[in-house]
């Protein structure tokens, strides 16, 4: 697979399935945009990109949940590549708890998970369309396995499985695809982020191991492997699907997360 010449934005770049995506990329020669919060990591991830192919990642600090952070990430790309060939829209959050935590945690999660892929893809659609690229969206495999203690995360998700669909049927038309990758468990951040403790993730990750059907979770260089095949040409008659890459979660009633 070859991306020379190719402009790829990935949002939520800075750790996690993001900055493998962002590597995995590298490696193949893609002109990189990196969207993060976190400057120093982002930097970190821009180093390592450049020591893997030798380009110079645009590196662009901003909050996908803020309109005008959003508007300029395109406009920014835009402005020094004068192309968008693929977007990942890769940045996500989540919230520990149920019902009763609220309707905030609710917004939150939406504002970054489902309404910045949404408001991002639009932006992005006119010059994806002249460039025939394409979309990846990384969701999760909880947006059709239910879990009480992270209701708004599978809310979120389960709407950008729909969104990834219905885009992929308005996109077409115009050359575009649009697909997702659905991980389950992952070694990332994400739950340390809404503030599970250190000790507490680990337990959650050995629990995990030892109830998938593989005994292991993934980690997020497997899951940018299947980002970059469906962001290629290799994959140029997939569309509107939702691959799940989950070390068997999905197959059974006994493993939960």
């Amino acid at each position: 697979m070859d991306f020379s010449g190719k402009v790829v934005v990935i949002t939520g770049a800075s750790s996690g399935i993001g900055a493998a995506c962002a590597a995995a990329f590298a490696q193949h020669s893609a002109a990189l945009v990196l969207v993060g919060r976190n400057r120093p990591n982002l930097e970190r991830v821009a180093q390592q990109c450049r020591e893997l192919a030798g380009g110079e990642p645009l590196v662009i600090c901003a909050d996908v949940s803020v309109d005008a952070d959003v508007e300029r990430i395109v406009t920014d790309t835009v402005d020094k590549h004068g192309r968008i060939d693929v977007l990942v829209n890769n940045a996500g959050i989540t919230s520990v708890g149920g019902l009763g935590g609220g309707v905030a945690a609710l917004d939150a999660v939406m504002a970054t998970n489902t309404r910045a892929p949404y408001l991002l893809a639009g932006l992005a659609l006119p010059h994806l369309a002249r460039s025939r690229g394409n979309v990846v969206n990384v969701s999760s495999c909880l947006s059709t396995k239910p879990n009480t203690m992270l209701m708004p995360y599978c809310m979120s998700k389960a709407a950008l499985d729909m969104f990834t669909k219905c885009l992929a049927l308005e996109a077409g038309p115009q050359g575009v695809r649009v697909n997702a990758v659905n991980p389950g468990p992952v070694r990332t951040e994400i739950f340390r982020r809404a503030g599970v403790s250190a000790a507490d993730n680990e337990r959650l990750y050995a629990g995990l191991e030892g109830a998938l059907p593989l005994g292991r979770v993934a980690d997020a260089a497997e899951v940018a492997d299947l980002v970059v095949y469906l962001a290629s040409a290799r994959a140029r008659s997939v569309t509107g699907a939702c691959y799940p890459i989950d070390c068997g979660l999905l197959l059974g009633e006994n493993t939960t997360i």
